[in-house]
């Protein structure tokens, strides 16, 4: 994936000028890398951040440079009404040293627990962080959730196995997603118990009007 841009001279609230021309203001940062103002295509943008995420390693050639830099897309700001693309954050990775993330975690598979209708699945933890190269960073992390077929069962982040060149930095016993129950049994109950009540109680006497003889 690659991505043009070229150095940004237009700073502070002038930027909404850009974004009146298409133009996106954006900055690129990194270990050991001096922050640098840049202006992308926004359209080029739109297209390439549903791929990338911020997960996805991006070419990035500045001001028609030869030589292409590694960037990930750390943070994205959008008009909260809108959506319009307001401001992209791009850091610098060297291909050689680990980074640490946050990927998405993503349930796969089915879990037999809620082929009853008053269990339901609850995932708790949407994103892993994690350290590894790169180029070794996943662009989403699967939960295999076949195996819970009881109400409360959970999984941890233990239970989230990564190839071995990726670390896991979140605690272990970290609830990732667990099977909880709907309350509908004693609902219902609760509903039958009040019928009952309703049944047993006397019917109120229709008021007879009073006659003098």
């Amino acid at each position: 994936m690659e991505l043009s841009a070229t150095t940004r001279e237009v700073l502070g609230k002038k930027v909404r000028f850009l974004r009146r021309q298409g133009i996106t203001p954006a900055n690129l940062f990194g270990h050991n890398v001096e922050s640098v103002a840049l202006q992308c295509d926004t359209a080029e943008l739109n297209r390439l951040l549903p791929r990338t995420g911020k997960t996805g390693i991006v070419n990035l050639k500045i001001d028609r440079t030869r030589k292409p830099r590694n960037v990930m897309v750390r943070e994205v700001q959008r008009e909260p009404r809108t959506g319009e693309l307001l401001h992209v954050d791009l850091y610098q990775v060297s291909m050689e040293e680990k980074i640490r993330v946050e990927v998405p975690i993503v349930p796969v598979g089915e879990a037999p627990a809620l082929k009853l209708k008053e269990n339901f699945f609850a995932q708790e933890l949407h994103n892993l962080n994690i350290e590894c190269l790169p180029d070794k960073v996943p662009g989403r992390i699967e939960l295999d959730i076949s195996a819970l077929d009881e109400a409360d069962q959970a999984l941890h982040v233990r239970d989230i196995v990564l190839d071995d060149d990726i670390t896991i930095l979140d605690n272990p016993e970290r609830l990732v997603a667990k099977i909880s129950t709907r309350f509908v049994e004693k609902e219902r109950e609760e509903e039958k118990v009040k019928a009952e009540v309703a049944a047993k109680a006397p019917e109120a006497e229709p008021k007879g009007r009073s006659s003098e003889s």
